[in-house]
């Protein structure tokens, strides 16, 4: 008989497997080729609700969702995160079906340290000067695409301060990611609902085109809460030192999808702004790594 897994080995293995997931997300999402990104986005908020609603079910997480949809005061950080989680997902489906995975890649290597910077400016969080340099060193790499390449990396910017954003108002929000990815879906549950209404009566839903079509886009539900469920169950286990670890998996993966998939071209140039975030992220981990040796 084999030994069961320590609770760390468990939540290193959902980690490898949620973060694998979301790291492969491109060559999922590349499947909905001909079907616009805003409209992949309404049925993955649609059957994302309908998908987590029967886990919760399951789970038995029902009155922490109708304590939180019982205080009003609190749904408008709840209703912020809807917003900027929609955002990121859109952003993120367009990358994809424009071939800009490398920048989308980007946005994520660039989250962290637009978490740290965030905290510093709308917290007050206080961060040392590795950090700094970290943050500035970021700052330097989208000014360099910008200024000398003569392009601003929006889709980068976007995902990034998109999910930092809802990050820090996931902050104010009293509810576990499951329950709480299930809240925000289902504010935004009654504009995909409509949308998709409007778009049957136009014939215009890709949805109704075929069985392939529409198998692809109900599947969207499930590959939103299974990496989601394999987070939860990373969490529980691990220290956040190491999933804050386990996340570069995420970008990195989408990168190589990009060069050797995808073949996207990345010039010497692009590489070099790169290799710049990716000496920040470094420095920013180095930083966090002995601040926390110290306590």
């Amino acid at each position: 008989m084999t030994k069961p897994l320590p609770e760390t080995g468990k939540g290193v293995a959902y980690g490898l497997a949620a973060y694998t997931l979301w790291g492969s997300f491109p060559l999922y999402f590349a499947l909905f080729e001909g079907i616009p990104a805003w409209e992949v986005l309404i049925h993955r908020v649609i059957w994302s609700c309908l998908f987590l609603g029967i886990v919760i079910s399951l789970l038995r997480r029902w009155p922490a969702v109708t304590t939180a949809l019982k205080q009003p005061k609190k749904l408008g950080f709840v209703l912020g995160c809807s917003v900027f989680i929609a955002l990121n997902w859109g952003v993120y489906i367009y990358a994809v079906e424009t071939r800009h995975v490398l920048q989308a890649s980007l946005g994520y290597f660039l989250t962290p340290l637009v978490n740290v910077a965030m905290g510093m400016m709308i917290l007050g969080e206080r961060i040392s000067r590795l950090q700094t340099v970290a943050v500035a060193l970021a700052a330097v790499a989208i000014l360099y695409q910008l200024f000398l390449l003569g392009e601003l990396p929006w889709i980068t910017l976007v995902l990034a301060f998109s999910f930092g954003t809802y990050g820090l108002l996931r902050k104010k929000v009293e509810l576990d990611g499951l329950s709480g990815l299930f809240v925000e879906t289902l504010l935004l549950l009654p504009l995909g609902l409509l949308t998709l209404a409007w778009l049957s009566a136009r014939e215009l839903s890709h949805f109704a085109e075929g069985s392939y079509s529409a198998l692809l886009l109900l599947s969207s539900g499930i590959v939103t809460a299974v990496p989601l469920l394999a987070f939860a169950g990373a969490a529980r286990r691990l220290k956040l030192s190491t999933v804050g670890f386990l996340m570069y998996i995420n970008p990195t993966i989408q990168f190589l999808i990009a060069l050797y998939v995808f073949h996207e071209p990345l010039s010497t140039e692009k590489l070099i702004s790169f290799v710049m975030i990716w000496v920040a992220l470094v420095v920013y981990s180095w930083s966090a790594w002995a601040g926390r040796a110290k306590v």
